[in-house]
């Protein structure tokens, strides 16, 4: 057995064990790392029991509330979070949807795969209820992206200048898809390698080195714009917030030298001359122009279908609403390539709109928790709630050049959000209530 097939079952069933015995937000962490190392499709899988780990984690994970939902529903009751009510009717509209689905089989498999990430991150928000389970989901996070970074390190790029097939199960293999799920935890580590002692700087420090360097390796435009945006909008609170530490906007024009510094180092030509192809979009042979036919076609298809073609319906209908030259020799439509043409096409206009409002919904729970922070002056919680702000705009960007609706790591930044408004916000002025209310008697 292979030492790291040998880590990995140590970690697996520790963990497992952990959420049995002593802590909840153990069996979520195991999810997140079974995520990211994807152990069906490593090399070191052959060394490993061919069970269904994801599945195992999810089981515990729902046995666990199970055991402890009087009381967590306490310290995290779903009702106090909008968001959720977002999500079901998501899913609810998914499934109302397979009537007008064009290919059935696929929506409804799909449909029944995004009920259950919703229902997981329902769980996970209840089990991950105190600021250390928060931060250890972010480690969690951050750790699986690396891992992927040093895949990337190990399987270097193919012939076609790309570096495919070492992501999570839902990427289906695409670079793209890896990279989009990569580029937050950059932004993570900013805020927590800032605040962090000597040690974790340097884990940080090298966690952010493999994680850009498999972004560079895959060669993703979409990623590299994720976290140019979502890092600038972190670092320019760090440098302009009336909120300042010591030190703090020193620190921010360090990470940027240091990130300018790493880019120039790790970026190859091959990358350079890809992120170039960004801004080319006025010629037809460049992919960047493509994605613009594929996203004006979108409209073409909800005129003559309102209620949406359901997943995988604008790819089975692509032949007719695209030139013929997108499908030379090819045997398979085009998919639309944006996270939010993907949610048009696939549910309409009532499906995008309930994908923004439960995008605003979280960002209106982010300033409310914000506001409080800086209310209470606990201004290190303000820089994380604002570091969470980024990771999912960082994606977002990312997205909106991929399909992403129906993502893992969507859904978990919204979590991430909805958990600090929870720890920061909503009991905190519960516990302040409950205060007031024994003063007063």
């Amino acid at each position: 057995m292979s030492k790291f097939a040998l880590l990995f079952l140590m970690v697996f069933f520790g963990g497992i064990l952990s959420a049995l015995l002593f802590t909840p937000v153990a069996s979520f962490l195991v999810y997140q790392l079974v995520y990211f190392l994807n152990p069906d499709i490593r090399w070191w899988s052959a060394s490993i029991p061919g069970i269904r780990y994801s599945f195992i984690t999810v089981i515990v994970m729902f046995m666990v509330l199970l055991s402890r939902y009087s009381s967590l529903s306490l310290i995290a009751p779903w009702k106090e979070q909008p968001v959720f009510k977002w999500m079901l009717a998501l899913v609810a509209l998914y499934f109302i949807s397979l009537m007008f689905a064009v290919v059935p089989e696929v929506h409804k498999r799909f449909a029944i795969d995004f009920a259950k990430l919703v229902l997981i991150v329902m769980i996970a928000y209840k089990l991950v209820h105190t600021e250390k389970a928060l931060d250890a989901c972010l480690w969690a996070y951050i750790v699986g992206a690396t891992y992927i970074g040093y895949m990337a390190r190990e399987v270097g790029r193919d012939g076609q200048g790309r570096v495919e097939g070492i992501g999570m199960v839902d990427t289906g293999g695409d670079g793209n898809m890896t990279a989009a799920a990569m580029v937050p935890a950059l932004i993570m580590l900013i805020y927590l390698a800032w605040l962090g002692n000597k040690r974790i700087r340097f884990f940080a420090l090298v966690c952010g080195a493999l994680i850009a360097n498999g972004i560079v390796l895959i060669n993703s435009r979409g990623a590299f714009l994720g976290a140019l945006v979502g890092g600038l909008f972190f670092l320019f609170f760090m440098i302009f917030s009336k909120y300042q530490r010591k030190g703090q906007r020193g620190t921010a024009i360090f990470i940027i030298l240091v990130a300018l510094g790493g880019t120039i180092y790790v970026a190859d030509e091959l990358f350079w001359a890809r992120m170039q192809t960004i801004q080319e979009v006025d010629d037809g042979g460049k992919s960047g122009s493509h994605r613009i036919d594929f996203w004006m076609a979108t409209f073409d298809v909800v005129r003559d279908y309102p209620l949406g073609v359901g997943i995988q319906g604008y790819t089975e209908l692509s032949p007719s609403y695209l030139p013929e030259h997108y499908f030379e020799g090819r045997k398979i439509g085009k998919a639309v390539h944006s996270t939010w043409f993907q949610m048009l096409s696939e549910l309409g206009w009532l499906g995008l709109f309930l994908l923004i409002a439960l995008l605003v919904s979280t960002l209106k729970l982010s300033k409310r928790t914000k506001q409080h922070l800086l209310d209470m002056e606990k201004y290190n919680a303000y820089f994380k709630v604002l570091a969470l702000e980024g990771a999912l705009i960082s994606f977002l960007v990312a997205g909106s050049f991929i399909d992403r609706a129906r993502s893992e790591v969507l859904y978990w930044l919204i979590l991430f959000i909805a958990i600090a408004a929870n720890i920061y916000l909503f009991r905190d002025t519960h516990q302040s209530d409950d205060t007031s209310l024994k003063t007063r008697s």
